[in-house]
Parts: C-alpha cells; structure tokens; sequence
C-alpha cells in the first residue's frame, strides 16, 4: 500500500454532504466512497424528488440524512428510510439547512438552475467545494466567484475538462500560460453535413461515442453547447482572458485538457473517459487515490487526433462563445434557452437544428429589450433565467403551430 495511501486512511474522514446525490455524479462518487468506507463520513444527500434511489443511497453510505427538494415527497421518504437510523427531511428549506451543516467538502452536483441557490449556500468560510453544477458558473459566475473569495473557500472542479485543466495550470505561472484548451469529443455528428443532421431523432442524439452521461447533457455535447458551457465556466475557473480559451475536438476522448506555456511546453492531462477520475481527484486532493477506472492504453488506442471545431455546424458553440463576451445576463439566458429548447427536442416539438436557432432568437430579443444586465444578486439570476425559458417556450410553440 502507497504512502500517501496509509496518510489518508490514518486521517480523521472527510465530512462529505452531496447535492444532487442520485445523478450521474452522484452515482460515481457514491462508488468511490463504498470502496473506501473509512476516509468518508456522508453528512447529508440531497436529492430532487427520487425517494427510492435516495433513501438507497443513504442506506449504502451510512448517511446521516437524507434530503429531497420536493416537499411532497417528505412521508415516502420517511417510510422508505423507516428503521435506518438516518433522518428525512423534504422542502426547499431543508435543503438548505443540510448545507448548513458541518462539512469539510459539498459537492455541488445539482441539474440546471436550481442548483444554484444551494451551492451558493454552501460557500462557506474555509470550506471546499466540489462542483459539478455548470449553472454556477454559467449563470452566476461572477457571483459564484465573488463569494468563493470572499469567504476564503476551496473551489475544485469536477467536470473531467475543467479537472484535467486543473491537474496541469500552474496558478503561480499564470502570467506564463498562452492558451488554455479544453477538448470535445464531437458528439455522435461529428462528421453528419448540416443537411444530415435536420433529421435526426432523440435516439440518436441520445448515443454518445464515449460518455455515459444525463439525457440535457448528451444532447448539450451533440450540439456542442456543452463545450461552450465549458469554456465559460473556465474563464470563471482560470485566471486567463477569453482570447486564451480555445476548443479542439478531439474523438477519442483520452486527453481531457490541456495547457500551453510560453516557454512552448504543452501539458495534458489524459484518461480513459470514466468520471470516478475526476471526482476522486477531487475528493482526495492534494493527494491522490485509488480508482479502479480501465486505465489508457495508448499502444492500444494507436492515434490521437484533433481538429478545429466547425462553427457553422454547430452554431451553438459560436452562441456560448458570444455570450460569453457579451456577459451580463446573457450567459444566463442562453442556459435557460438551451434547457428548454433541449426538453422540445427530445420531446419531439423541434428539431435538432432548432435547438440553436430558438437559442439565437431568444437572445437577440432579449439583448434588443435591455434584459440581460449584469447580475446583483441570484433573483436578478433566476428572474432573466424565467424571462429567457418563457421567449423559448413562445418560440417552440409557434415552430410546433
């Protein structure tokens, strides 16, 4: 057994309260903290509206509570938790009375904007934060940020390009780093014409080449929207300009990012695409620890290629990357669009090259009527968030007429 190894297991556990316990991140970290039992105590999990997923969960990882938002579901839970010894509770206060609990690490894995006013809460004084809520920093990143300094908190984060970045960006060295990239697998139409793609189903869309991920986020990576997400959380994340971010596409998905130095050095960090590695990162930094993730094996995988990305086939990576230059509320908006525009698609209400076009017509609007000012607080956030899902919903119902 390594040193390091032996350090962490004679430490006091890490306190640990997840939000967004069942999602897909939720599930990879709860594998992590079964397979070592005694580094972890699980402080509270929370959760939507899933009681028995939920209450499952808190029964495999001893937790001390289990949470749901859903306030309607607080007597299912009960009696599904019913004997365990681990407390129930339900609503959008208990949810952030759970935050506020003793904790050394939340991980803030909540889908969309309602993870939000939750992962703010948690930001407290000394305290790390794992995020995985895209939302935070899309929407609100110059909030998120603001208190993370302000309150002298730990920020790591969880999603895999943003991770591998991390590994590699020499934070003392910033004024030394050229350009920051972040890799994208291309999605299932990398290689589908314009013309291709106007037909294409859910079904399809739903296949991603590499990740096992939620149904918002795979259609997200088919449109590349999602690597936009990413390269505007990443100029919250890293102390760098816009001009320094850059995409590359990059199918086999075994380098997550990567940084270029001014001295010509390039560093990456590669992996087999399995989100244990960065959420173990997390969870054991400084130091690392052992996940039983397939390692790379590059004579097996022969070649790694990259290629720019094609703006004009996928025109929802030029909106985030707009949007981020604009700043403001357009970000915002431009997540709640998508969301929405998303849901239609695989609803069967528009196609997938509307997801775009709805996002494009939902944010000239907006800009035209002066609504997306810079935030103030999280309602100015959540108040150009309903403003944009309401023009999207306008918009899809008059494409469906």
């Amino acid at each position: 057994m390594s040193a390091n190894v032996d350090a962490a297991k004679s430490a006091a556990p890490i306190r640990i309260t997840v939000l967004g316990a069942t999602g897909s991140v939720g599930q990879s970290l709860a594998d992590i903290i079964e397979r070592n039992p005694t580094q972890f105590d699980v402080v509270a999990l929370v959760a939507n509206r899933n009681v028995s997923a939920l209450s499952d969960l808190a029964k495999r990882l001893n937790a001390g509570s289990a949470v749901l938002a859903d306030a309607s579901k607080y007597d299912a839970l009960v009696e599904a938790l019913q004997g365990s010894g681990i407390e129930a509770s339900a609503g959008p206060g208990a949810v952030l009375e759970a935050v506020d609990r003793p904790a050394d690490l939340v991980v803030g894995a909540v889908v969309g904007a309602a993870g939000l006013e939750p992962t703010m809460a948690a930001i407290q004084p000394g305290r790390r934060i794992a995020l995985a809520n895209k939302e935070c920093l899309v929407c609100a990143g110059d909030l998120f940020m603001a208190r993370i300094r302000e309150h002298n908190a730990e920020l790591l984060p969880v999603d895999s390009e943003h991770n591998a970045i991390f590994q590699v960006f020499e934070t003392a060295q910033a004024d030394l780093i050229e350009k920051v990239i972040l890799t994208a697998s291309g999605g299932p139409f990398r290689t589908f014409s314009k013309e291709e793609m106007k037909t294409v189903s859910p079904t399809q869309a739903l296949k991603h080449p590499n990740w096992d991920m939620g149904a918002r986020i795979t259609i997200d990576s088919a449109t590349m929207m999602n690597k936009g997400f990413e390269v505007i959380e990443a100029s919250h994340l890293f102390p760098v300009q816009h001009d320094q971010l850059a995409v590359l596409v990059h199918p086999q998905s075994a380098v997550h990012g990567l940084v270029q130095y001014k001295d010509g050095s390039l560093l990456a960090q590669l992996g087999s695409p399995d989100m244990r590695t960065p959420i173990a990162h997390c969870l054991a930094f400084p130091r690392r620890m052992d996940v039983p993730v397939k390692r790379l094996d590059l004579a097996a995988l022969g070649t790694l290629s990259f290629e720019e990305p094609d703006l004009a086939r996928f025109p929802a990576l030029r909106l985030a990357l707009e949007a981020m230059e604009a700043g403001g509320g357009a970000p915002a908006a431009l997540n709640a669009a998508d969301e929405v525009a998303v849901e239609a698609f695989l609803s069967g209400q528009i196609g997938f090259l509307d997801i775009p076009a709805a996002i494009e017509s939902v944010l000239d609007n907006l800009t035209a009527e002066g609504a997306l000012q810079s935030a103030s607080c999280v309602q100015d956030v959540l108040q150009m968030d309903y403003a944009a899902r309401i023009k999207t919903k306008e918009w899809v119902k008059a494409r469906s007429n």
